[in-house]
Parts: structure tokens; C-alpha cells; sequence
């Protein structure tokens, strides 16, 4: 049995998003909240499994209130602006459903939801691929960012940790590289080596490199080796 918390602003929409959970006896609600402050007073009061969250409220939005948590349960957005329409790497958030919510998109999500088995659906959010034009959440501690994927310059592994470098930023988020690499498109997104994964796009120079490897920089200075096995796969993708 999962425990579920509702927390949206709007009356009517908690109500008819509890109507229709009511198909799926594996959750529960066990609470509901308005606003930001109140989500955060019901998820620490409740400690629920899972946590079904409006964007757009008055005061906090439902990302301020996630980036207030310590650690975050499963979530499922519910918003009424596709443009919130994100993948996220740190909130643990499994998907995303507009209103008004249609009751086989909520069964796609509730069939996301980890220890929850159901043959019908066979799809995993967890193995979706990131394009370059998704937004991702990356959180470090007490700081947040929302983060188009394609202006990210690199990954690099650090431990059970990645490092992800996007303008002067550099936080490090709790995935392995090859945890990422699943997600990512290899089109656009390269392991250059067993710690980098770096963004074909922010490639600025070439050169050769030790014993017919390469040596690449990126636009943020960053200088990555690529051994000569991969580099001649980077040669294959990057020629005509």
C-alpha cells in the first residue's frame, strides 16, 4: 500500500483527483494540502510514499516546497502549464499529468511507481531518454536549479556521485554515470571516458592526443581526454 498526500490548491481538483485514485486500491490518501506550507507540514506530519503536487500555487510553488525537504518522496506533478512539463533528475518524480487529469494518463503514472507491478504497462520512466530540450532538476544541498539538458557541458563521476557542469555551476547529483548514460541521447551526449560524459554541442577544439587519443575542450574551458578506442568512435559521429 502506498501512502499519498494530494497537495493543489484548487478544492475541486484534489476532490476529483481522490475520486479517481479511488480505481486504484494500492494507494491511499492520507492527507491533503493547499499550499506550499501546508504540503510541507502534511509530508513531514505523514511521511507519505507518494506525493501528488500542483505547480502553480499562491506564495511557493510546488518546486520551492520540494527544494525546503530534506529528502523527497515519489512524485507525480499535476499541472495545468505543459511548459512545468520536466523530466527531474533529484525530485524523484515519475510524471507529470495536466488538467484535468484523464484516468488512463493517471494509470500510466501509477504504473511508474516503484514496487507497484502492473502487466498492462509496461513502460518505465526510468528508461526514458532525455532529449536535449528537457528541462532537469538538479538540487546540491540547499541550492536548485532547473536546467535545460543541452546547455549542459559535461558529467563527470565522482564516486556514487556525478558532477554536472552547466555555466559556473558544478553540483554534484546522487547518479552514477552509467546511470545517466541509459537516459541520455547518445546522439548529443558522449562517454568520452570512464569519468566524462560531455555534450557533442560545447566541443570547441580538437587535437590529437597521447598514443592516438584526443584531446578535447570544451566551451567552458574544461580540457577532457578521449582514449583511442573512443576516439575513434567521437571521429565517426562527428565526421560527415
Amino acid at each position: 500500500m502506498q501512502k499519498a498526500i494530494i497537495i493543489d490548491d484548487e478544492r475541486l481538483a484534489r476532490t476529483e483527483l481522490k475520486k479517481l485514485l479511488l480505481d486504484f486500491p494500492e494507494i491511499e490518501v492520507v492527507g491533503e494540502a493547499a499550499n506550499a506550507k501546508e504540503g510541507l507540514e502534511a509530508i513531514q506530519n505523514l511521511s507519505p510514499d507518494l506525493v501528488f503536487l500542483d505547480i502553480q500555487m499562491p506564495g511557493k510553488t510546488g518546486f520551492d516546497m520540494l527544494c525546503e525537504l530534506d529528502s523527497t518522496p515519489n512524485v507525480i506533478f499535476v499541472t495545468a502549464y505543459d511548459e512545468f512539463a520536466l523530466k527531474a533528475f533529484e525530485f524523484s518524480a515519475l510524471d507529470y499529468l495536466m488538467k484535468p487529469v484523464d484516468p488512463k494518463r493517471l494509470a500510466d503514472a501509477v504504473a511508474k511507481i516503484p514496487g507497484i507491478h502492473d502487466q498492462k504497462h509496461s513502460f518505465s520512466y526510468n528508461k526514458e531518454i532525455l532529449s536535449e530540450n528537457d528541462q532537469v532538476f538538479v538540487k546540491d544541498g540547499e541550492k536548485c536549479w532547473f536546467v535545460k539538458l543541452g546547455d549542459v557541458r559535461m558529467f563527470e563521476s565522482v564516486g556514487n556521485y556525478a558532477k554536472v557542469f552547466f555555466g559556473t555551476n558544478k553540483p554534484l547529483i546522487l547518479k552514477s554515470l552509467s546511470a545517466l548514460e541509459e537516459r541520455l541521447d547518445e546522439k548529443i551526449f558522449f562517454r568520452a571516458n570512464r569519468k566524462n560524459i560531455i555534450n557533442l554541442r560545447m566541443v570547441e577544439k580538437v587535437e590529437p592526443y597521447f598514443n592516438g587519443g584526443l584531446l578535447l575542450e570544451l566551451k567552458g574551458g574544461e580540457k577532457i581526454e578521449v582514449s583511442r578506442r573512443q576516439a575513434s568512435r567521437f571521429k565517426e559521429m562527428m565526421s560527415l
